[in-house]
């Protein structure tokens, strides 16, 4: 339950700079996610972790001890890949006990623990069958065991879900969280999927596309409250506004925005940057925006606008409103009922609504 410290660690490949001084704590025995667009640098910091490309400078910790210049075979790290890496001339058993039997551990041994790992993944119906023999996510659960039989203090996996299709995905999905709840090893998880990262992350990094982490934190944390633009538009779908921050009461800023008009947000009493008179940005998820074609009380803001189009998702429709001065609002709301009493249709004009509480000021 060692946890992994990287210091101003920085990697360049033929002259382009992936990671420069590139800071992080990944804390011990956790389900942690790295999360970011293709090219932003996730995969290479997991290579310097497990040993596989070492750093131009920085350093890396495991625990207390340094493992930057640390030999792959010394550092109790392993990996899981994307395409599992599996030795298709060994059956599943064989695979799984090979990390062991380069070691010279005992037959014995090796029969008892490979058993009993392969009665952890539920393969032990598979325990003699070809690799070829078994579907992507039984191979993905060998890929898994071999990793984890030599018992890591780190465990490290590279979209290991990525060939998998969605049903399957999210049924491994919750395997891996309950594995890491039973094993409590240090996951370090790399997507670029905000789905699977919110789904199986006790914390996450978000990267950018420069290699810079712009926000850390629970999956709660990043989206509800995000603290740049990239971030909010990055994790899960949110409305940018841009506005202009004038003093209203103690508790409460009225912003004016285009698009909107004037509108009301929650002061941010620890946001020492935003200022009377200040240009801000904010986030505003939309599914914290109700939509209604008559009028509703007890909100906060208001306006209203003509539907321009409707994507239906099956627990949620998602709406695009024009606003009377050509400003789009996104909205997503719940599909509770199967035949709800107010139907919106295309070019409806309608009634939009929330809370001061749910528009996040973004400092970046």
């Amino acid at each position: 339950m060692r946890s992994i410290k990287i210091e101003r660690v920085s990697k360049a490949f033929r002259g382009e700079t992936i990671l420069e001084n590139l800071s992080l704590t990944i804390p011990g025995g956790k389900f942690f996610a790295l999360l970011g667009p293709s090219g932003s640098g996730k995969t290479t910091l997991l290579r310097l972790i497990a040993g596989f490309e070492s750093a131009d400078s920085g350093r890396i910790f495991l625990g207390e001890k340094e493992i930057t210049s640390m030999p792959i075979h010394q550092r109790r790290v392993n990996t899981v890949f994307q395409h599992y890496a599996l030795f298709p001339h060994m059956n599943v058993f064989e695979n799984v006990a090979y990390a062991l039997s380069i070691r010279h551990v005992p037959k014995d041994i090796i029969e008892h623990k490979v058993v009993k790992m392969l009665q952890t993944m539920r393969l032990e119906k598979q325990i003699y069958k070809s690799i070829d023999q078994l579907s992507g996510g039984q191979q993905q659960r060998v890929a898994l065991a071999r990793a984890i039989i030599n018992e890591p203090e780190v465990l490290l996996l590279d979209e290991p879900l990525a060939a998998l299709d969605q049903k399957l995905r999210e049924h491994m999905l919750v395997e891996l969280i309950e594995l890491q709840d039973t094993l409590k090893t240090t996951f370090v998880y790399v997507t670029h999927d905000q789905f699977e990262a919110l789904t199986v992350a006790d914390y996450m990094a978000i990267m950018n596309h420069d290699g810079e982490i712009e926000q850390i934190g629970s999956p709660k944390q990043v989206y509800e409250f995000p603290t740049s633009v990239f971030v909010a538009q990055f994790v899960g779908s949110t409305n940018v506004l841009k506005g202009v921050l004038h003093h209203q009461q103690d508790n409460s800023w009225a912003v004016r925005c285009d698009g909107l008009g004037l509108f009301s947000v929650t002061r941010p009493q620890e946001k020492t940057w935003a200022v009377d008179g200040g240009t801000v940005y904010m986030s505003l998820r939309p599914e914290k925006v109700d939509i209604s074609k008559t009028a509703l009380t007890g909100f906060d803001n208001h306006c209203q606008g003509i539907v321009e189009s409707i994507v239906y998702h099956g627990r949620s429709t998602q709406y695009k409103i024009r606003l009377d001065n050509d400003f789009r609002l996104q909205v997503f709301e719940q599909n509770e009922e199967h035949f709800p009493t107010e139907v919106i249709e295309y070019d409806d004009r309608v009634n939009l609504y929330w809370q001061k509480e749910n528009v996040v000021l973004l400092e970046k």
